[in-house]
């Protein structure tokens, strides 16, 4: 039977305690994406399971994207520059682009939140 050092011990500890801390880390982010969502992008997109007649007839829903799209990672990381989302999405600090019609009351975000969104919509992919 191998001895178990101190050294194995603490090397447990500290690989257990960083992925503690990263699932505590990925819990937040995706509970933070969870409330974005719910506050912007249920506007005009089925979000999840508890908005199935939420959203715009025209807006893919969440998991269609997750589930139906094999890019739909750079599609929610770059949706703030797809159509029709840069005239809607704003982010904190920058300045308006004249040149952008205001279609409706713009969404206010901060870069960090499309990892958030990203974050969630991942949770929303079956089988994983």
């Amino acid at each position: 039977m191998p001895k178990i050092t101190s050294a194995v011990v603490v090397g447990l500890w500290i690989a257990f305690s960083g992925s503690n801390a990263r699932a505590q880390d990925s819990a937040a982010l995706n509970s933070k994406g969870a409330e974005l969502a719910k506050a912007h992008c249920a506007r005009c997109h089925v979000i999840d399971t508890k908005n199935v007649f939420g959203g715009i007839s025209s807006s893919p829903s969440f998991p269609l994207l997750v589930n139906g799209l094999k890019d739909w990672e750079e599609r929610m990381q770059s949706f703030h520059v797809r159509p029709p989302h840069p005239s809607i999405v704003r982010f904190k600090g920058e300045t308006v682009d004249p040149n952008v019609a205001e279609l409706r009351v713009p969404v206010i975000l901060e870069y960090s939140d499309i990892d958030a969104l990203v974050a969630y919509v991942r949770t929303l992919k079956k089988g994983e």
